[in-house]
């Protein structure tokens, strides 16, 4: 078409949260979600961790120090995390019962089934596994 431009192609690599309590949430992200830290360090007054599950990518998480502790709202509405099988979104479900996180969900989209829950900060995760079926969405 005549006038148009063509976005070129990207793709996600990875993505930053500011954190109340760095330690408690690298202990949780490493231990309980499977994540290395890869690098640390300080830029000015913030610390960084960078975390990643992919030896090919040097992080796919970076928490920052710094979160406000007051904020009347939370900003992210959900980080999403795709697992290989159900047997790996039945692992996860049992591993984060006995962990600080709250309003854990079991939900069935038709498309994908989904393990929701707050991290320990409050932020929502999602662990899903892909199905091969279409459903119009939003479907729960």
């Amino acid at each position: 078409m005549a006038g148009t431009t063509q976005v070129p192609e990207f793709a996600v690599s990875h993505f930053g949260i500011n954190v109340h309590d760095l330690a408690a949430m690298e202990d949780f992200y490493t231990r309980v979600l499977g994540f290395t830290v890869t690098d640390r360090g300080k830029l000015g007054d913030t610390m960084l961790v960078f975390l990643s599950r992919d030896p090919a990518e040097h992080h796919q998480l970076v928490m920052a120090s710094g979160r406000p502790e007051n904020l009347p709202y939370n900003v992210i509405n959900q980080i999403s995390f795709r697992v290989r099988d159900l047997a790996a979104l039945r692992h996860f479900h049992a591993a984060i019962r006995n962990e600080r996180v709250s309003a854990i969900a079991p939900v069935t989209h038709g498309n994908a089934i989904s393990l929701y829950f707050r991290d320990p900060e409050g932020n929502r995760i999602e662990l899903f596994i892909d199905t091969p079926w279409h459903c119009t969405q939003p479907c729960r």
